[in-house]
């Protein structure tokens, strides 16, 4: 059973996904909150916008969470974001000390939180959080689906 705290929070990044395409960026979005449940940061993915392949919408949100906290720890905050992390960002989720993560959609191509590698809960890592995956699974893969079909169609139509 998937708590409706958990809804919430990737409904949040829903909203916060559909930005990214504006500028070219993958529609993933990103929310960090505190152990009471306060929104710290919000994100979404910027790498076209930014030119800096490192700027995934779960990096963004943490760097801004760190920032709203005044330290790097992110003990007893949930990070939710709309596509399972990479294994980029699982590292970073990791480091970040973060308690929890809520993702969407499963991505088997470059999943790190049990899809094609599980870094979140490697046990050899001395900071493994929670994992729930699958949180409104349909409404993430069908805005990421939506995304990529429309790319290959425009990227078809511009070949000579």
């Amino acid at each position: 059973m998937i708590a409706a705290a958990d809804e919430r929070l990737v409904r949040r990044a829903l909203e916060l996904a559909v930005a990214a395409p504006h500028t070219g960026d993958v529609p993933v979005g990103a929310v960090v909150v505190d152990a009471d449940g306060l929104e710290l940061a919000a994100a979404c993915n910027a790498r076209e916008a930014l030119d800096d392949p490192t700027a995934h919408a779960e990096v963004l949100a943490l760097r801004a969470a760190a920032a709203a906290r005044g330290e790097w720890r992110l003990d007893g905050c949930t990070l939710a974001v709309t596509v399972e992390p990479c294994t980029m960002c699982a590292g970073a989720i990791g480091l970040a000390r973060v308690a929890r993560v809520v993702f969407g959609a499963w991505e088997p191509r470059t999943g790190a939180a049990g899809s094609l590698w599980d870094v979140l809960r490697d046990r050899r890592l001395n900071h493994r959080p929670e994992v729930v995956g699958g949180v409104l699974e349909a409404e993430c893969a069908a805005l990421m689906e939506s995304f990529f079909l429309l790319h290959r169609t425009d990227s078809v139509e511009r070949t000579p």
